[in-house]
């Protein structure tokens, strides 16, 4: 008996321990983000007040991307849900229909300009694109976050709505959202002295995901799919691209490490060209982060690939 009572006492204070600690872990905000920008963003803004994740896993398609049963049962558990933008993240315009009124929905590029794309022409705005980009379902390009303007506005935004509903946190996520835009605005300059000044303005890329990038500098994508990478051009268009990089002597295709790469070799391969990564940041691995992957040192690492073009 006393054995008994005794691992009974043990089980008491075992779950006592692991309420407190759950009671600990509940007095954070609990924040779901939908993909790794957002994530950072997010966390750099909240700091130790809140418990940040993100939904879709590295190495899959934001695009592609619906969520499980159990990711909804996160989002509707959860305090706050950041997002880009519903012409990324197609799946929530249905189901934010099952989300709780108490979760605050914070759409991260609501106070961005978004750019309209060209399916006939395959290109944002006035940006000039041979491409043919029939298979994209919509019009106006999601991919924002890839400007690091773009990307200040959103740490902003998320800022000022957690502050909105967190007043007691406003002044530590201000600050916090300071700090981390000071970052972003140095690396911003560091690409308008790389790339406003540069004599070639043109680069070959995968899919239309740096249309906001080129237009920050007004340099030309040349997109070999549109909006989403998984469309596949014809012989027709890979026989324009192969015509344009010859004629303005483009030696480099950039592809994405999430996506299949298969097309952008072919043309390089058709041209002679060299492949370098130009990575969209939409998932970084767990031990990526371990060594030190960040949203800043993967745009660091595509401006130094971008200058190898540009120039």
């Amino acid at each position: 008996m006393k054995k008994i009572a005794t691992v009974f006492t043990i089980l008491i204070v075992a779950v006592g321990l692991v309420a407190c600690s759950k009671q600990k872990t509940s007095d954070k905000i609990q924040i779901i983000t939908t993909f790794y920008p957002m994530y950072e963003f997010t966390k750099e803004v909240a700091g130790d007040h809140a418990d940040v994740s993100y939904l879709v896993p590295a190495g899959q398609e934001v695009h592609d991307y619906e969520p499980s049963a159990r990711d909804m049962a996160k989002i509707t558990n959860s305090d706050v849900l950041v997002y880009n933008n519903d012409n990324l993240e197609k799946w929530f315009s249905n189901a934010k229909k099952n989300i709780k009124n108490k979760t605050l929905i914070i759409e991260a590029s609501k106070n961005v300009k978004m750019l309209e794309f060209d399916k006939e022409a395959g290109h944002d705005h006035k940006e000039d694109s041979d491409s043919d980009h029939s298979h994209d379902e919509g019009s106006v390009d999601p991919h924002t976050w890839l400007s690091l303007k773009n990307a200040q506005i959103e740490v902003q935004t998320i800022a000022d709505d957690l502050s909105k509903k967190y007043p007691d946190y406003k002044e530590d996520f201000q600050k916090n959202a300071q700090a981390y835009l000071e970052k972003l605005d140095n690396l911003e300059k560091e690409y308008a002295t790389s790339l406003d000044s540069a004599s070639n303005k043109k680069f070959v890329t995968q899919h239309a995901a740096f249309g906001y990038l080129a237009n920050d500098y007004g340099l030309t994508q040349i997109a070999i799919a549109g909006l989403t990478p998984d469309a596949e051009p014809s012989s027709a268009t890979l026989a324009k691209l192969k015509k344009i990089m010859q004629e303005n002597n483009l030696n480099i295709v950039y592809f994405e490490e999430n996506a299949d790469d298969k097309i952008a070799k072919t043309l390089a391969n058709e041209v002679g060209a060299e492949t370098l990564v130009l990575n969209t940041v939409e998932g970084i691995t767990k031990d990526e982060q371990k060594n030190g992957a960040t949203y800043i040192s993967i745009m660091e690492a595509n401006l130094e690939n971008l200058k190898k073009s540009v120039k």
